[in-house]
């Protein structure tokens, strides 16, 4: 089981520093989770020239070292659902990215959402089948 997590954060005509504070509110609560570690990354999104900052989406990254525990991607997970079920005023893109599996999350229902969590935790559970195929009792999409 894969066991780096990448979150990344991004809201279109925003200030960096308000992505930057939802960034680190949500760094804080993924602490308090069995996680080994919760490490912000560099953004590294370079504004092109002539573009203005509000114009670019601006994006926080976050790398979550999952350990061994075979709940801490469920718990993980969860608490980014709750975490962006809490964003009212504004909830930002995110992009979540385990291995080679990636869960994008846009303009979406909390719904959707959920659906969406859960079949990504799904996906990378204990005995869970190889992308493309269903598990025992699943019926494919």
């Amino acid at each position: 089981m894969e066991n780096r997590l990448q979150i990344l954060l991004s809201e279109e005509g925003t200030e960096a520093e308000h992505v930057e504070q939802l960034t680190g509110y949500l760094r804080r609560e993924l602490l308090q989770l069995d996680v080994d570690d919760v490490t912000s990354l560099p953004a590294g999104a370079e504004v092109p020239p002539g573009a203005r900052a509000v114009d670019v989406a601006q994006v926080g990254a976050l790398l979550v070292t999952l350990g061994t525990s075979a709940t801490a991607l469920r718990e993980v997970v969860g608490a980014v659902r709750e975490w962006w079920g809490r964003c009212r005023d504004s909830r930002p893109s995110m992009r979540l990215t385990l291995g080679d599996d990636v869960l994008e999350i846009s303009e979406a229902t909390p719904e959707q959402v959920t659906e969406a969590f859960d079949l990504f935790v799904r996906r990378h559970s204990p005995g869970a089948a190889p992308s493309g195929e269903a598990s025992r009792g699943e019926v494919p999409p």
